[in-house]
């Protein structure tokens, strides 16, 4: 049989080398990866995720079943795009220090990566994606699964993970893996530049043999640096602090990846500075610290959308400044209000004509206390957010307040019943649905990795495979995954994997019937929640009939879940007791009262920007498209 594209072959692997298919050197050189933070080493790629067609099954299948267990552990998906959730949460947990890899099939198996890999980009998280490809040889054309594109003949389905990948490349010789393989690695341990890394890999070319230098599989460690701000521009940032009357900072998931929740509190400690949290930031301070102000912005506390209306400095840490933090532009009112960013990637540090501050976020919280020594809020602007945040603490007690024993739970309740049992090694994971907006307002959050919110992307089908990922970083710590009925429909098929592996997360299903936040939205919007309830459709054709039949609990168990079913506010503490107890995948699933049956979390403090019909005749939307006409000419550019 002729060599390989003309490439003679040696009698054996050189001088220096080993002699082994790409697919087999891909493994052993992601088993010996590393990253260093503080001078604490870790792996940094610590399993890979698999489902298996024609596609990687002789290559990448065949190579981890040659290297074994010890050189790259494999685990077993049901669903591609699940299977990302799950590494991503790990990522999370493992403060972006260690991540996982996920290989799939070309074709479906492959497109199936995208809505992950976006979630991955857009959170800055980081996760290895390894689909095949069809043949780089081109032996028939078109092969199975093979996108044919008349304008291109080196396209393929893998093209789609492109723009949601921070790197790409598609492996079409052996000795192209090697720099692919470094600036892989380089990308993922890269603080300001991490999410999903895509290595393409064409069937045949995983099976081709080569020879590889020894000095590819040499231990290698990628040290996550910690730069440290800008004299001048450190100096400009305490200046600008200290010549503020009503200063918040805002806290966003950097602070979290950075590991700078000490940091963050010792400067609030020596300032008095209030600190508001993001999504991702929350958590950052515990919810008991007299600073700590919660959630801002549409889904925000009362306290902390007040202090961003009146602030005239506010001190960005790590955020990205989404439209729900910035209240669409509308939140940040005082017309002399300026911004300090602190923030590890350049692109979010100038944002909304801010003072940038490009640095690690620990660092440069270390540094900026330093220099703001002395400096402290006076007296009128604690006191006004102290009698804030007690205030809205009140309001927290109501929601969470258990009411009528023999009645069903409102959402809120069942929080306010997690809240009352869970410790602060417990870790919550939620992504969409009203759930987000409650626990942004509600949740006290005890400790830095306890809330554990996807709201960059607002997946829904997140929760399930990230609560697994979670439960594989930190085993020993007790992790919920809290689903709506609509997000647990979207992707309940990882509980398998949970059972067959014996990770013991808990599932909770609030069964409202249908699309409850979106139907709250639309019927703000003037749309009057059409097509988001779970019913049968009525005689005039639209779905207002009765609820459909659908047993969730019954299907949860059929997965192999234990399952505790909750219908009154009586059972429900009993239920999540025994829940956490459990050392096995289990399920508690809750019949909840509606958000218009009743009271629930207090209302949005902020807007948020949903273009409304201009042109309508039915009343409601007339009514919302005047409100939003309202709300709009709030909003504002900072510069």
């Amino acid at each position: 049989m002729a060599p390989p594209r003309g490439h003679p072959r040696p009698p054996g692997p050189a001088a220096g080398s080993r002699r082994l298919t790409v697919a087999q050197a891909l493994v052993e050189f992601l088993g010996r990866q590393y990253t260093e933070r503080d001078g604490r080493r870790q792996r940094l790629i610590t399993a890979c995720w698999g489902i298996f067609g024609h596609g990687n099954v002789a290559g990448l299948g065949q190579a981890l079943l040659e290297s074994g267990p010890d050189t790259l552990p494999f685990l077993q998906g049901r669903n591609e795009q699940a299977m990302v959730h799950a590494a991503v949460g790990y990522a999370r947990q493992c403060d972006r220090l260690s991540a996982q890899a996920v290989t799939t099939s070309i074709g479906p198996g492959a497109t199936n990566l995208t809505t992950g890999a976006a979630l991955a980009t857009v959170n800055h998280l980081p996760v290895l994606l390894l689909p095949g490809d069809t043949f780089a040889t081109r032996p028939a054309d078109p092969v199975l699964q093979q996108l044919e594109a008349g304008y291109a003949g080196d396209v393929s389905v893998n093209d789609c993970l492109r723009p949601v990948s921070r790197y790409f490349d598609r492996i079409t010789r052996p000795e192209a893996l090697i720099p692919a393989a470094l600036q892989a690695m380089r990308v993922l341990t890269d603080p300001a530049a991490t999410g999903a890394v895509t290595l393409a890999l064409p069937q045949d070319v995983q099976a081709e043999a080569f020879d590889w230098p020894d000095a590819f599989f040499a231990d290698r460690v990628w040290r996550v640096a910690r730069p440290a701000p800008d004299p001048a521009v450190l100096a400009d940032a305490a200046r600008a602090v200290r010549a503020a009357r009503r200063p918040l900072i805002v806290a966003g998931g950097g602070v979290h990846h950075s590991g700078a929740e000490d940091a963050l509190r010792s400067l609030a400690d020596a300032t008095g500075i209030p600190v508001a949290t993001t999504q991702a930031g929350k958590g950052s301070l515990r919810h008991d610290h007299p600073c700590e102000v919660g959630g801002i912005g549409h889904t925000g506390t009362a306290v902390a959308d007040d202090l961003a209306r009146t602030a005239d400095l506010v001190l960005g840490v790590g955020t990205r400044y989404t439209d729900f933090t910035t209240a669409s532009g509308t939140l940040f009112a005082d017309p002399g209000v300026r911004f300090v960013n602190l923030n590890i990637t350049g692109f979010d540090a100038h944002k909304l004509g801010a003072l940038a501050v490009v640095a690690d976020a620990r660092a440069g919280l270390t540094a900026l206390t330093e220099a703001l020594a002395g400096y402290r809020v006076d007296d009128a602007h604690r006191a006004r957010y102290t009698a804030g945040k007690e205030r809205w603490e009140r309001l927290v007690d109501a929601a969470y307040a258990a009411g009528d024993p023999a009645a069903r739970p409102s959402q809120t309740q069942v929080l306010g019943a997690l809240d009352a049992l869970v410790g602060d090694e417990d870790v919550i994971v939620n992504a969409a649905g009203s759930l987000p907006g409650d626990l942004h307002k509600l949740w006290r959050a005890r400790s830095r990795r306890q809330y554990h919110l996807e709201y960059g992307y607002s997946c829904m089908g997140y929760e399930i495979p990230a609560a697994i990922g979670v439960k594989l970083a930190a085993p020993d710590r007790p992790v919920w995954a809290l689903v709506g009925d609509g997000t647990y429909l979207m992707m309940p098929t990882e509980i398998v994997t949970a059972v067959q592996e014996g990770i013991g997360i808990t599932v909770v299903i609030l069964q409202n019937h249908g699309y409850a936040s979106i139907g709250g939205l639309s019927a703000q919007v003037g749309a009057e929640r059409f097509g988001t309830a779970y019913r049968y459709r009525d005689a005039g054709g639209h779905y207002t009939g009765d609820p459909l039949p659908v047993d969730l609990a019954a299907n949860a168990a059929s997965l192999g879940m234990e399952v505790h079913r909750v219908t009154t506010v009586r059972e429900l503490p009993a239920a999540l007791a025994a829940a956490r107890a459990a050392r096995h995948p289990t399920c508690v699933h809750v019949e909840v009262e509606t958000a218009d049956t009743v009271p629930g979390a207090p209302a949005a403090q902020a807007w948020w920007d949903v273009p409304v019909a201009q042109t309508a005749t039915r009343p409601a939307a007339v009514a919302a498209r005047e409100e939003y006409d309202r709300r709009a000419a709030a909003r504002r550019r900072h510069l």
